[in-house]
């Protein structure tokens, strides 16, 4: 089973030698037998939203933050954290794609257009429930907690969101408490799985949590600015998706603060992929985006100080580089 192709983490993979890339290959082999194990309708839908691939990069996260060199026991315990992060992953994906009415994701029909309603959300429910019995093979209740209190940070995030589709009054703290719930928590749960399952120090597996807590912030402030000058071949979605479900970003709320006109816009307004992209055009001419890279090369920095000296190399070296390639998504 070969990794997703091009992937931009890839030079990290290279850099973490055959080892890692091998405990990656096992990650890709236990979804693909997890999504084929459970009848004919399951089995199309998993297989589905496996094969539109993604970066891995939670996987990843757990195989650098685990040192990926341990005894057998150790490796198989890693594997299964991975998968099951990335299982997580995967079922909030589906799950969205439901609350949003998404037809495409990843340049794929989602399960939702192909299959309906009932059977999108039972995928979601599956992969979901898949996650937390491969985890328990590990039988080590702190990681059941560390992956529990991801997903009830993620529901949070999406009720939250929910809540602030189309307001007018998001301000830049509710906007990342909202992606602190919504996006980093599942890289804080990475991070500190991958530790967990090595049996690190108590201190690094806090200082692991919080560089997730930085990068997984860093991930989704780029990515929004990727929502806004990103080509649809790089991004897998049109320009202005967030603005036509009604999101408002760090790009909007920093812009609106540069542009008055763009202040508190009524997003109820933006009903084509036309207005949504002219809307992103007008952000882009402020100084909006170039701050929001600012503040995410300042959590990355932060993510950097977080292992260095609290983790030997090569964990330290592979995690700043992670942290390069998140920053240069968006460049």
């Amino acid at each position: 089973m070969k990794l997703a192709e091009a992937t931009p983490f890839e030079e990290v993979l290279s850099a973490g030698g055959d080892e890692i890339r091998r405990l990656m290959e096992d990650v890709e082999r236990q979804l693909e037998r997890i999504s084929l194990g459970y009848g004919d309708q399951l089995a199309r839908s998993a297989t589905s939203t496996l094969a539109a691939g993604g970066k891995r990069l939670r996987p990843l996260l757990v195989f650098i933050c685990g040192g990926g060199d341990g005894t057998v026991a150790e490796q198989r315990a890693l594997v299964r954290a991975a998968v099951s992060v990335e299982l997580v992953h995967m079922a909030t994906l589906v799950h969205d794609d439901v609350i949003d009415g998404a037809p495409i994701r990843r340049g794929r029909p989602t399960i939702y257009a192909a299959s309906g309603r009932e059977v999108a959300t039972a995928t979601g429910d599956f992969l979901f429930s898949r996650a937390f019995s491969l985890l328990g093979t590990n039988r080590d209740p702190g990681q059941i907690r560390t992956l529990s209190a991801a997903c009830l940070a993620l529901a949070r995030g999406e009720l939250a969101q929910r809540r602030d589709a189309y307001a007018t009054d998001v301000d830049a703290d509710r906007y990342l408490r909202r992606c602190e719930l919504k996006t980093a928590s599942l890289f804080v749960a990475s991070c500190r799985l991958g530790a967990l399952a090595a049996g690190r120090a108590p201190s690094q597996v806090e200082a692991l949590g919080r560089f997730g807590r930085q990068v997984g912030l860093a991930f989704q402030l780029l990515d929004d600015v990727l929502d806004v000058i990103g080509a649809p071949d790089q991004t897998g979605k049109q320009r202005g998706t967030d603005l036509l479900e009604g999101t408002t970003t760090l790009p909007l709320i920093l812009a609106g603060e540069s542009d008055p006109s763009l202040a508190a816009p009524d997003l109820h307004s933006i009903d084509s992929r036309e207005r949504a992209e002219e809307l992103c055009d007008r952000i882009a001419a402020t100084d909006a985006l170039e701050s929001v890279r600012r503040r995410a090369f300042d959590l990355v920095r932060d993510a950097r100080s977080e292992v260095d000296g609290n983790l030997p190399p090569p964990s330290s070296e592979l995690l700043g580089l992670v942290a390069d390639r998140i920053v240069e998504r968006s460049k």
